[in-house]
Order: C-alpha cells, then sequence, then structure tokens
C-alpha cells in the first residue's frame, strides 16, 4: 500500500510538493501566495539542475501520490553546507514513521558522500520537526525574527555536524 521511494524525480512531484507546503502553512501559520511560489520556484530551481553526484531527493508515495518529501541541495557543501530542504509529510501519513525514514534517508546520503555538515532553515513551532532534527543530533546554531518566508516567524538554523 504505502511505498518509500528513494528517486530523483516522480512526476508531478513539484505541485504536490508545493501544495502540502502551501496548504500546511497556510492553515496553520497564516502563510500565503509569497510562500507557495517560493517552494514551487525554488523546488522547480533545484530539479532543474538536479546533479545525482552532489544532490539527493526522495519521496513517499501512497498510491502514486506524493505524500512526503526531502531534498538535500549539495551545490555549496564543501563551503556551507549541504542543506536540507522540502522535508514533509502530509497529515494522512502523520505519525507513522515516515518523516523519521525520509530524515534518516538524507542523513545516511550525507554521510555517504563525506560532507561535513549538514543545515536546515525552519521556524520556532514546528514541534514534530524539531523533536525529528534533534533525535538526528541536529541542533539550533542561529535564531532570530525574519521574514524570509513572506511572514514574521522566529527563524531557526539547525545544524549537524557530521
Amino acid at each position: 500500500m504505502t511505498d518509500l521511494q528513494f528517486r530523483d524525480y516522480i512526476p508531478g512531484a513539484i505541485g504536490r510538493i508545493a501544495e502540502m507546503h502551501a496548504t500546511y502553512y497556510h492553515r496553520h501559520w497564516g502563510f500565503g501566495l509569497f510562500f507557495e511560489a517560493k517552494v514551487a520556484a525554488d523546488l522547480s530551481e533545484f530539479l532543474s539542475r538536479f546533479d545525482e553526484a552532489h544532490d539527493g531527493f526522495w519521496t513517499v508515495c501512497l498510491e502514486n501520490r506524493v505524500e512526503g518529501s526531502v531534498a538535500i541541495d549539495g551545490i555549496k557543501a564543501a563551503s556551507e553546507g549541504a542543506h536540507l530542504r522540502w522535508f514533509i509529510v502530509s497529515p494522512a501519513l502523520h505519525g507513522k514513521g515516515f518523516g523519521h525514514q525520509l530524515l534518516k534517508e538524507a542523513v545516511t546520503f550525507c554521510k555517504r558522500m563525506r560532507y561535513n555538515r549538514v543545515y536546515l532553515w525552519t521556524f520556532e513551532g514546528l514541534d514534530a520537526a524539531r523533536h525529528l532534527y534533534e533525535k538526528f543530533g541536529f541542533h539550533i546554531e542561529e535564531e532570530y525574527e525574519g521574514t524570509q518566508w513572506g511572514t514574521k516567524v522566529n527563524e531557526q538554523k539547525f545544524v549537524l555536524n557530521l
């Protein structure tokens, strides 16, 4: 029934991942068009230049529908660290371990690539995700009020040194 797929691209992934982000963050945090457009544009740009030599992209699908994702953007891994991005699991799969599996795949990929560090940007209040990040050894390196997602939030940069 549920199939964890480790692929660089699945048809419809960009739209579905943007939809999941837009729906969740609008419902819970009031994010709007700016955020949805940013997710779609940034994910499109990433997948357009995707290079399996340093990037990773994974999805969870239920009946051929994307229900979760995570990516590792390795383009600046040597200078800044690998960037963990677009980590989300739909409500249909919450609490079933798929977020853990996706994060494990991303961190394992970074170790295999011998990246020294992995970082991600998030914001205060996403407690379930924060719990997973900390379980994998991520810690907060920076924290400040910002608007990079189009809404004022307390932004947090989590880092994992490998």
